[in-house]
């Protein structure tokens, strides 16, 4: 029995024996290449997580797990047309005010072209009325400079009359000549009256004359000018204008949403989606399916470049004093094929933070550290999450 126990005693030290070895080996290992190092650093690339923008169905993942792709290339096809939208009655109901917009164009159009022919009619009689005034009133004062003149005319061979009557008068005196010079004297004294009856009245057909100039320039002058049709049927246009971009909306919805690959990489990771099934307690992770919902910023692949762009170390608490944004460093790569190359802190991180656990001296304790970034020497060939050593030079 005592050999039972014993043996049984040794099959449960062993094990712990052998785990406590492995934790003192790996230890001592980062301490010992902690020692040849003074800070341990990890290469990193740009890893982008690929999400939907607006809550669809997934049509398709045109991409594999690891596959490499290009800036540009299709990930991922979205469906943005849910269930509880109807396209196809909104498009019918746009297509139709439309219609009915266009029906009333026309409309707008003819009956703004008839009152326009009605306005431009008025307006051109209105305008002939004010140009004959100004016409008749010219007519009126030629015909009286005209009758004046010959009226002044006649006056002048009344005078010459009644001078040689006059002379006459004294040579021969009879009564012929006398009732000659009265007639000649009474058509004289009339015809002056009448003469100065004409010329007041052209002065005052002078004077309509230029009132008719004036009204017929003040008519022209406060014209209203007519809009255009084009400007009138404006409003009209504008709304045709809203509905046919209401449907280039809906016929861009109706098109698929393409998410394309920002960088250069590789696919890392492919995310998959938790499902509950019914009687079950666990939580299943499901590969996503076409036709499967998703949500707007719901995950769905993740890109990784393949070329780091960058080194990012962390500088222990005893260490801060030595190290700063400019040092000149030396970056040791260990594995095949192994180099070393010179570079320098381009950032230097405001707070201490936990590093990643590929960096902590042991395994299961988090160690802390103030985060840097090093520029990658020219040549020196890294993958994403190589651990390289870092020397103050």
């Amino acid at each position: 029995m005592k050999r039972i126990g014993l043996s049984n005693l040794r099959l449960h030290i062993l094990p712990v024996f052998v785990w406590l070895v492995a934790v003192a080996g790996v230890t001592a290992l980062f301490q010992r290449r902690a020692q040849r190092f003074e800070v341990l650093g990890m290469a990193q690339g740009q890893v982008r997580q690929i999400a939907a923008t607006c809550t669809g169905r997934l049509k398709s993942v045109p991409v594999e797990l690891f596959q490499e792709v290009h800036k540009g290339d299709p990930i991922a096809i979205i469906d943005t047309v849910l269930d509880n939208e109807h396209l196809e009655a909104e498009l019918s109901a746009a297509s139709a005010e439309i219609k009915h917009l266009s029906a009333e164009l026309e409309a707008t159009r003819d009956r703004l072209i008839a009152e326009a022919t009605n306005i431009e009619t008025d307006r051109i009689a209105s305008q002939r009325r004010f140009y004959v005034d100004v016409e008749n009133a010219r007519l009126r004062v030629l015909e009286l400079k005209a009758t004046i003149e010959t009226d002044r005319m006649m006056l002048e061979d009344l005078e010459l009359n009644s001078k040689i009557y006059a002379a006459q008068s004294i040579l021969d005196q009879n009564d012929t000549v006398y009732y000659e010079r009265r007639k000649i004297k009474v058509e004289y004294n009339v015809l002056v009256r009448k003469i100065e009856e004409d010329q007041r009245l052209l002065a005052q057909t002078e004077n309509d004359l230029k009132q008719a100039h004036q009204r017929r320039d003040e008519f022209a002058r406060r014209q209203p000018r007519l809009p255009s049709i084009d400007r009138a049927l404006e409003v009209v246009r504008r709304a045709i204008n809203v509905q046919e971009r209401q449907v280039d909306a809906l016929l861009a919805r109706r098109e698929p949403l393409i998410l394309r690959a920002p960088i250069d990489g590789v696919v890392s990771q492919i995310l998959r989606r938790p499902v509950r099934r019914t009687g079950e307690g666990v939580v299943r992770q499901m590969i996503r399916r076409s036709g499967e919902a998703v949500g707007a910023g719901e995950p769905i692949l993740t890109i990784s470049a393949t070329r780091p762009s960058e080194i990012i170390a962390y500088v222990s608490g005893e260490q801060l004093g030595r190290i700063q944004k400019g040092v000149k460093v030396e970056v040791i790569k260990e594995n095949e094929p192994a180099q070393i190359g010179k570079s320098q802190v381009t950032y230097f991180g405001p707070i201490m933070e936990v590093m990643p656990q590929q960096l902590w001296t042991v395994p299961d304790i988090p160690q802390w550290g103030r985060p840097m970034l090093i520029k990658i020497p020219p040549g020196l060939k890294l993958i994403p999450g190589e651990i390289v050593g870092i020397k103050v030079l």
